[in-house]
């Protein structure tokens, strides 16, 4: 996950102070989960609330994130991934891994690189869909 956040783009329009694993931790969980709310997402990760919901609040603001009031109880709001790619989501999701993953390798080569990359791919391809969901700890 460290060479992952290494390799995002940083949003120079914001200076705000904040984990980029703890928005990449809340993101997750809420891809997993559609329309959970800030206190699920606190529960699950591990978080504390004021953190998961500064997570929120940014992931809303770059457009990664929607939130709507849940109508059985108006005073919930529930989270959701954006249907819709962003220019920051594109962004993100176009970033190559190579800068970040040679210096994590401590190597230049680019076709040292190339083949480290390749076995990333290929372990990606291989791994089911909900693996991440798999590995978290059990929700109380």
């Amino acid at each position: 996950m460290k060479i992952g956040e290494e390799a995002i783009p940083t949003d120079t329009l914001d200076e705000r102070p904040m984990s980029t694993r703890s928005v990449l931790i809340v993101m997750l969980d809420i891809y997993a989960h559609p329309d959970t709310t800030v206190g699920g997402i606190a529960v699950r990760s591990g978080l504390p609330q004021s953190a998961v919901s500064a997570c929120v609040a940014r992931l809303r603001e770059s457009g990664s994130v929607v939130a709507r009031t849940d109508p059985r109880d108006r005073r919930r709001t529930l989270v959701r991934r954006n249907p819709e790619v962003t220019d920051r989501r594109a962004e993100v999701a176009s970033t190559r891994i190579d800068d970040a993953l040679a210096t994590a390798l401590g190597t230049g080569d680019p076709v040292e690189v190339a083949e480290v990359v390749a076995l990333l791919e290929t372990l990606a391809r291989r791994l089911p869909p909900d693996v991440s969901a798999r590995l978290a700890p059990e929700s109380a």
